[in-house]
């Protein structure tokens, strides 16, 4: 009997499931006829129900009682990972709510196959943590445990930039020393290897991997930084206390500004620090906007906001931040350049691992004949620009945004059990 295989691209803001289909990879409808699924998860309190994607971001947009997880795989490898958060009655572990969201994608998976699917490719960023091999070794134990705990049997491993490669490689027509540039909402991975159609029918690619590095830094750390930047402010961040010796806590506007950390403002004993922290601020009128959006359990929606803004800052040299909330009205605009300066930190490092997997490959930026963009953080202007900088005589290749990596773990999946 034929065995049923694929590949599935767990991201950080969204995730698809690789599939071959008449020898050629494809990605599986995931909801609505889409290929790509918000990473998201939604435990309905009022129908009792887990919805997940954008029915489980729709449900919390209509104020439908329950609670919303997003960037769960920002978990992995952290000290959350080893914690469990209350959902309404229970309390259950962030890695197994992970299980449910990847038990999900399978399910999606067999619908496609039509009968059971046991053997994945999962894809992984070069570096779940920074500088932490230890940390790193257990972040990609617990996605195999999650996964095996929904039934797949045999698992392995892909890097994501790789992945992408084995895609670009569908469409190369002869031999490119690829620059591979993977940066997504969590992670941003980079790749030096050598694709040819003549290389691609090999089954043993370690020769043409000539080096690959990542660090942690996506997309959802750049929502992070802007909404530090300019929306918290607007409710109290750095403002001072009455005595003016000292500014607010910083920890729970961090925390509200941080997609997996904003459930952990929406407990008792954080409101009850909340108002504690009103009544010694100066500016208590913006204080009390951060607590109307906590008890309005608005957090996530304001996260959206915020990443509505940078994407539109793609294009546009200015957007705005606007909350509608009666007692939390206020708007924050947000300038390309200001998008700009408040990131440059970040995509400096973002350049200088880039540049280090140049130099880790042994090679001259001239003698990179191609660059291959995926994920969608490779849209952000100034990434593009500092990037591309460094290797200027390579041609530019846009891949599929959201699933390249997809579509190259399902050639991998058939490489390893096909």
């Amino acid at each position: 009997m034929h065995q049923a295989f694929g590949g599935i691209d767990f991201g950080t803001s969204n995730s698809t499931v690789g599939v071959i289909r008449n020898g050629k990879a494809g990605l599986v409808p995931l909801e609505g006829g889409q290929p790509t699924l918000p990473s998201a998860v939604f435990f309905n309190f009022e129908d009792g129900h887990t919805y997940f994607g954008r029915r489980a971001i729709g449900d919390y947009t209509d104020s439908i009682e329950g609670r919303l997880m997003r960037s769960l795989k920002s978990v992995l490898g952290s000290s959350l990972a080893h914690e469990k958060t209350r959902i309404k009655a229970r309390q259950i572990g962030f890695i197994d709510i992970i299980g449910l969201f990847i038990g999900h994608l399978r399910t999606r998976l067999e619908e496609d196959a039509g009968g059971v699917v046991e053997s994945v490719v999962l894809g992984r960023p070069v570096q779940f943590v920074d500088d932490d091999a230890q940390a790193d070794a257990e972040a990609q134990g617990e996605l195999e445990k999650a996964a095996r705990a929904q039934g797949f049997k045999h698992i392995a491993f892909q890097f994501e930039p790789i992945a992408a490669a084995l895609d670009y490689e569908q469409k190369v027509t002869r031999e490119e020393l690829a620059l591979i540039i993977d940066m997504g909402g969590g992670t941003s991975d980079f790749s030096i290897v050598r694709v040819s159609p003549e290389r691609a029918r090999s089954t043993d690619r370690k020769d043409d991997i000539l080096a690959s590095r990542g660090i942690h830094i996506g997309g959802t750390d750049f929502d992070r930084l802007l909404s530090i930047a300019h929306v918290m402010p607007q409710l109290g961040y750095l403002s001072a206390t009455k005595d003016g010796k000292r500014n607010l806590p910083a920890s729970y506007f961090i925390d509200l500004a941080t997609w997996q950390r904003i459930n952990l403002v929406y407990t008792a004993k954080a409101m009850t620090h909340l108002r504690q922290i009103r009544y010694e601020a100066a500016r208590a009128d913006l204080v009390d906007r951060f607590i109307h959006i906590v008890e309005h359990r608005y957090g996530h929606a304001l996260a959206a906001l915020v990443e509505k803004a940078k994407i539109e800052l793609t294009d546009m040299s200015s957007a705005d931040v606007a909350v509608k909330l009666p007692g939390a009205a206020f708007a924050a605009g947000i300038t390309r350049d200001g998008l700009e300066a408040t990131i440059a930190r970040d995509i400096e490092r973002v350049t200088e691992t880039v540049a280090q997997t140049i130099r880790d490959a042994g090679v001259k930026p001239s003698d990179i004949t191609a660059v291959f963009l995926t994920g969608g953080s490779t849209a952000i202007p100034l990434a593009r620009r500092e990037i591309l900088s460094l290797v200027p005589r390579a041609s530019v290749i846009e891949g599929d945004m959201f699933g390249s990596v997809g579509l190259g773990l399902a050639l991998d999946a058939q490489r390893k059990f096909g």
